[in-house]
């Protein structure tokens, strides 16, 4: 069957189906402002939701094979069977279906660069550092991420035909459906096991990825990651790289850092200083981000003096470490975080910021996840005072019943973790309400819906007044 494209059906219905996830809804965002008639569905009512909602899109919260009558196009995200109802009834009435991924493949068609930037790590700061320094620049991007920026008023931008800057997540191959002129690959790292199996298929995948270069093209990452440098010895392209020594093409000179862990460094490529940078967003992984942001940038010709202005001024992104309001003199934080790795990051930003306790809120994600990285979860917030454990986030899973999050727990405490099991919300802000005191600061982590806990817990208020 041929696939489809979105062009030919702009005066049409398109259904999306599992529109409240990060990358789905801005891309029915972004087909909104190109003047699409969208609908689209999910298993539950969310800000993304709401936001769409607020533009005029109906959409339903269930999946019900009625919710695609009329719809002359299906998109759907990886995690959505071919056996959901909605699907199956497309299937039924030959109504085209389209992946999510190959509809951002096909939306970043027409720019002259594309600039997609990969990893297991640090994709949404990276990207969106990019983002706005680009925009800073005066190079009117078109972006696609998977956060909210507010130098972007959201995660997503129309701009101009020359460059288009996405976020490409290796998660069931979707990046492999992208286009890209610079392929940027932060590091390579154990997840989506669920889906790749091992690590060698994991590797397979990024080389295939960077392979989507055309010949003229150029592949920019960390030249400390040992499977990134393997990855550039097979590659016939162009590459850069990045790190914190002068082994690598861009490296940090002069590095100091704030009183709460925030980088200043002069970047240099190749032995020459290209521009000062003092980051307001703090942690060490912070300077690979930037690095990448800086080398993509140069490498489309911006102006490294206004790149630079413009990450001195970059705050964040929602969802990253963000700062979410004080409750009876505790700081509460949220991170996106959602395996081991980025947890222990997030967690090094925490112990940066003088509080008096760190208490490390874990929502965890997917039953697959925590199998295969079970043994990394078990020390990843040994940096926190203390470690509370919601249950499993089951996503787009089932739940295997040979999992669960009071083996995490126990496996914790048997490696000196001061961890407690506090199943849901309710259980654990009313852990937190009667142990914690003034000063200390809370760090909910996860991409499930764990955020929400810190809305909870700020709606409810001071309770020592």
């Amino acid at each position: 069957m041929t696939t489809p494209h979105i062009r030919d059906f702009r005066d049409q219905r398109v259904h999306m189906i599992g529109i409240g996830g990060s990358s789905m809804s801005g891309l029915a965002q972004m087909l909104l402002d190109q003047g699409y008639h969208i609908t689209g569905s999910d298993n539950t009512h969310s800000h993304a939701v709401e936001r769409l909602e607020a533009e005029g899109v109906q959409v339903f919260i269930g999946h019900d094979a009625r919710n695609v009558e009329g719809a002359a196009l299906i998109v759907y995200s990886a995690a959505i069977a071919p056996d959901n109802p909605e699907r199956a009834y497309a299937f039924a009435h030959d109504i085209p279906q389209m992946e999510r991924a190959v509809l951002l493949g096909q939306v970043m068609e027409g720019h002259q660069d594309a600039v997609c930037v990969s990893g297991a790590h640090g994709k949404t700061t990276a990207s969106s550092m990019l983002a706005q320094l680009l925009l800073d620049c005066g190079m009117d991007p078109a972006v696609h991420i998977g956060g909210r920026l507010d130098a972007l008023g959201g995660g997503t931008r129309i701009g101009g035909e020359k460059v288009f800057v996405a976020e490409a997540c290796e998660f069931s191959g979707s990046f492999l459906h992208m286009k890209p002129t610079i392929a940027v690959v932060l590091n390579i790292d154990a997840d989506h096991l669920d889906y790749y199996g091992d690590m060698a298929h994991i590797e397979a995948a990024f080389y295939n990825f960077c392979s989507l270069l055309p010949m003229d093209g150029l592949a920019i990452g960390w030249g400390e990651d040992p499977r990134v440098r393997a990855l550039f010895a097979r590659l016939d392209r162009r590459h850069e790289t990045f790190g914190y020594t002068q082994a690598c093409d861009w490296y940090p000179a002069d590095l100091t850092y704030s009183d709460h862990g925030c980088p200043r460094f002069t970047a240099c490529f190749r032995g020459k200083p290209m521009c000062s940078v003092a980051l307001r967003v703090a942690g060490k992984f912070n300077i690979l981000n930037a690095l990448a942001a800086l080398a993509s940038a140069h490498a489309l010709g911006a102006d490294m003096r206004l790149a630079s202005a413009s990450l001195d001024r970059f705050a964040g992104v929602h969802r990253r470490f963000e700062h979410t309001g004080d409750i009876d003199g505790v700081h509460m934080y949220h991170d996106y975080g959602h395996n081991p790795v980025e947890m222990r990051g997030a967690l090094s930003v925490a112990c940066e910021q003088h509080a008096n306790h760190v208490w490390a809120v874990m929502q965890p994600h997917t039953y697959s996840r925590v199998k295969t990285l079970f043994d990394d979860y078990l020390t990843c917030t040994q940096a926190a005072d203390y470690t509370l454990v919601t249950d499993i986030y089951a996503a787009r899973e089932k739940d295997p019943g040979d999992i669960n999050s009071q083996m995490l727990v126990d496996g914790m405490r048997a490696h000196g973790v001061n961890a407690v099991l506090t199943p849901t919300f309710d259980d654990t802000e009313a852990y937190l309400r009667a142990h914690w005191q003034p000063g200390d600061l809370v760090l909910t982590m996860g991409c499930g819906n764990i955020n929400l806990l810190n809305e909870q817990m700020q709606q409810h208020g001071d309770t020592k007044k």
